[in-house]
């Protein structure tokens, strides 16, 4: 067995075993990225409003992130601690935010219950 480097890469300079994808993976990922560009586009084009148009639009953006992230930053081959440790963060802070957005919400509430309108 190859002693292998952090870069994947063999001690002779060749890949490691394991680490070929075969360009089939990512002309596919490439198809779906471009599938779903299309749909947020589509979004736009059949003029959704509102919360539904938001949604959709986050929606794709996200699939489409996973995907980069995924396949051609290669978190989908990394050990699952290195993946916890860049993705958990980002999430905690999402939650973070919510949080705060769910409390402006009460405190604006709060205000125009106790202080009136122009308080």
């Amino acid at each position: 067995m190859e002693q292998t480097t952090t870069h994947g890469m063999a001690a002779t300079g060749t890949p490691a075993e394991g680490q070929h994808h075969p360009i089939k993976l990512y002309l596919v990922v490439w198809g779906w990225l471009f599938v779903l560009s299309l749909f947020s586009y589509l979004v736009d084009y059949f003029h959704f409003q509102g919360y539904l148009r938001w949604s959709l639009i986050l929606l794709f953006m996200t699939l489409k992130a996973g995907l980069i992230v995924a396949v051609f930053m290669h978190m989908a081959w990394e050990r699952l601690a290195l993946t916890y440790a860049i993705l958990l963060p980002p999430l905690a802070v999402l939650v973070f935010v919510a949080l705060m957005v769910a409390e402006s919400n009460y405190t604006l509430f709060m205000r125009t219950t106790f202080l009136g309108p122009d308080g």
